[in-house]
C-alpha cells in the first residue's frame, strides 16, 4: 500500500510540472499572438491610433499581466499597456536586478532577425515583486513592438 502511494505521488507530481510546462508554452504563444495582432492593428488604424489604444489599461491589448508596449529604436516609449505615464521617456539606461538593460536586450533580440525574445527582471504590475520576464518582441517598419511573460 505504501508503495502504491508513492507511486500515484511521483505521478501526480509528473503530470503537474507537465501542465505548469504547457501553461508556460501557452504564455509564450499568447505573447506572440498579441505581438502579431497590434503589428497588424498599427497596419490598419496607424500609429496614433494604435498607441492610443495600447496605452489604454482597460483595452483590447491588455490582458492580466500581459500588455503591449511599443518603444522606438533609441529605446523611447511609444506606448504602454500597463505604464502609460512612461510614453515619451527613455528607458534605454535603466538596469535591472540583475544590472542588465531590458532594452539592450531588446534591441538585441530584434536586430538579429526582427523577432524574437529578450529576457531580463522587472516589477510585476499584478504581484508587484521582482521577476523574471521574457517578451516577446517585433520590429516594425522604425518601432519595436513587444508584450512580456512573467515566468518562473
Amino acid at each position: 500500500m505504501k508503495r502504491l502511494a508513492v507511486v500515484v505521488t511521483t505521478l501526480l507530481l509528473i503530470i503537474s510540472m507537465t501542465v505548469v510546462s504547457y501553461a508556460g508554452e501557452d504564455k509564450k504563444q499568447e505573447a506572440e499572438d498579441m505581438v502579431k495582432k497590434a503589428v497588424a492593428y498599427v497596419k490598419e488604424v496607424g500609429k496614433e491610433k494604435a498607441f492610443a489604444e495600447f496605452n489604454n489599461k482597460k483595452g483590447k491589448f491588455t490582458v492580466k499581466d500581459r500588455y503591449i508596449f511599443v518603444i522606438d529604436m533609441k529605446g523611447v516609449t511609444l506606448a504602454n499597456g500597463q505604464y502609460p505615464e512612461y510614453t515619451g521617456k527613455s528607458r534605454a539606461e535603466i538596469k535591472d536586478e540583475n544590472q542588465n538593460i531590458a532594452v539592450s536586450e531588446i534591441l538585441k533580440a530584434v536586430k538579429k532577425s526582427g523577432k524574437g525574445w529578450a529576457s531580463y527582471q522587472i516589477r510585476n504590475p499584478v504581484t508587484k515583486k521582482i521577476e523574471k520576464k521574457q517578451s516577446y518582441v517585433e520590429k516594425f517598419n522604425d518601432i519595436i513592438i513587444g508584450c512580456g511573460i512573467y515566468v518562473k
